[in-house]
């Protein structure tokens, strides 16, 4: 796809992000590779007034044009495709569920075999720093590193994939994890979760597993 296509893709991934209820106003931001470098979702332009000519190009050296402002999360972004040459796009947000989670700082266990959608047996949690910093991308470049999902603690959610559709997909399933946790929390102290040999079995059926979309 040209520029063009994929700024609109970006877009419209915005509008559905916040139609399943996964984010609130303009608070998330969501990008995918781009020649050398990445197309991002602006700071502060609400999504249905957003236009392809709006979406910045940001280059793999953070440099972008002087006449745009991408989204102050940008450094995070350039930080996942840096870690992971294997995924092309990036959705953020801060759904509800996966917010509460991480506010009590904990990663999401394997409660649950949909877990591995991540590429690991649990969803990290990885500690706080100041949106926008270099500190808050270092700490998203180790996470995501092994993980294609993970909490940032008083924060949100981020979810990779290779496209826009599988990482939308893949930020739902997260908020639907967060949602099923914090439902068990309260009624027993120690939630139960299955065993690494288990989900070591299906992490190993999870490679073939999903939208079979590149």
């Amino acid at each position: 796809m040209n520029r063009e296509q994929i700024a609109q893709e970006i877009i419209e991934t915005c509008l559905k992000m916040n139609s399943l209820g996964l984010n609130q106003g303009t608070s998330g931001n969501i990008s995918a590779r781009y020649q050398d470098g990445f197309l991002i979702t602006p700071s502060g332009v609400p999504y249905e007034k957003l236009t392809p000519e709006q979406i910045v190009y940001v280059n793999n050296q953070g440099e972008y044009a002087v006449n745009k402002m991408p989204s102050s999360e940008w450094h995070f972004h350039l930080s996942c495709y840096q870690a992971r040459s294997d995924l092309n796009t990036v959705v953020h947000n801060h759904a509800v569920n996966a917010t509460a989670v991480s506010i009590l700082n904990h990663s999401i266990p394997a409660i649950h075999y949909m877990i591995a959608v991540t590429g690991t047996d649990h969803v990290p949690c990885i500690p706080y720093a100041t949106f926008g910093t270099a500190e808050l991308a270092d700490n998203v470049k180790k996470g995501i590193s092994y993980s294609k999902a993970l909490l940032m603690q008083h924060h949100g959610m981020i979810a990779m994939e290779v496209n826009l559709e599988k990482a939308l997909w893949l930020a739902n399933e997260i908020e639907i994890l967060a949602q099923l946790y914090l439902k068990v929390l309260p009624i027993m102290e120690t939630v139960p979760i299955l065993p690494l040999a288990e989900m070591q079995r299906v992490l190993e059926k999870f490679k073939s597993y999903g939208l079979k979309i590149k």
